[in-house]
């Protein structure tokens, strides 16, 4: 009986993959445009791009719109532990601003971001969990943040005024630990964490910012940081390539009745 052939699109992917893993296409090296890939293995153009989709929903590469086709700086995913990525301890590590910068240093990349600071009114549903009128302006932090030279998120935070305003968050730099530190500094230690998780296509604007196509899939994560009494001080949206992260989530089930 004949063998059965390995597809050609996961054949070429897996001579690629090869290649980058032993070094050939050394990460944030340019690899060939999809038109010479295409007539190098004499493949149709689809076929050369379904060779690179596949690396880059790996998490392998990378393409930016207009440039071409690179090989991540960052071989496989950022993990985002969502579990432990705001104890104090992680998120100062080594004088980190926050959790984000901490979990790049650990890779041993820099973390950078492009801040914007306003005083705006917040998206209702924003507003309604800050619990604020939905004509009362809260703190904005929007920011663009990078790995090394490479966008992997945009995210922006939401504070209620009477909390945020006149304070180190409207700074640019927030300090070690970032805003959730100079909350706890403020009187409002967040003691429990609420998250949401949306997979979804990126808007025109976030497509732009992360150098992404607008048929790519981005995570969206509503983040509620929630005081003791219960009180939201803080939302955060993050928009995230999935291609670029990988989520994870620990909590203890079935615990002895005390």
């Amino acid at each position: 009986m004949e063998e059965t052939k390995v597809p050609k699109v996961q054949r070429l992917a897996a001579e690629l993959r090869t290649k980058i893993r032993e070094g050939v296409y050394p990460p944030g090296s340019a690899l060939p445009k999809v038109r010479e890939l295409q007539e190098s293995e004499g493949v149709a153009y689809q076929t050369a791009r379904d060779v690179y989709r596949v690396l880059e929903d790996e998490g392998l590469i990378i393409s930016r719109r207009g440039e071409g086709t690179f090989v991540s700086p960052i071989l496989g995913k950022i993990h985002r532990d969502g579990t432990g990525r705001y104890i104090k301890s992680a998120r100062e590590e080594a004088g980190a601003r926050g959790a984000f910068a901490a979990e790049i240093a650990r890779l041993g990349m820099t973390s950078g971001a492009s801040t914007v600071i306003s005083r705006e009114r917040p998206p209702k549903r924003v507003a309604q969990i800050l619990g604020i009128h939905h004509a009362a302006k809260a703190l904005v932090r929007a920011r663009v943040m990078r790995a090394d030279a490479t966008v992997v998120q945009v995210a922006t935070s939401y504070f209620p005024g009477d909390v945020a305003f006149d304070t180190q968050l409207e700074q640019q730099d927030t300090g070690d630990g970032g805003s959730k530190s100079r909350l706890a500094e403020l009187g409002y230690k967040q003691t429990r964490i609420q998250e949401s998780i949306d997979v979804r296509p990126p808007s025109k604007e976030e497509a732009e910012s992360l150098g992404v196509s607008a048929d790519r899939l981005v995570y969206e994560i509503t983040h509620v940081g929630l005081t003791e009494s219960g009180r939201a001080v803080e939302v955060c949206v993050h928009v995230m390539p999935i291609t670029l992260w990988s989520l994870s989530y620990e909590w203890p089930i079935d615990l002895p009745a005390v």
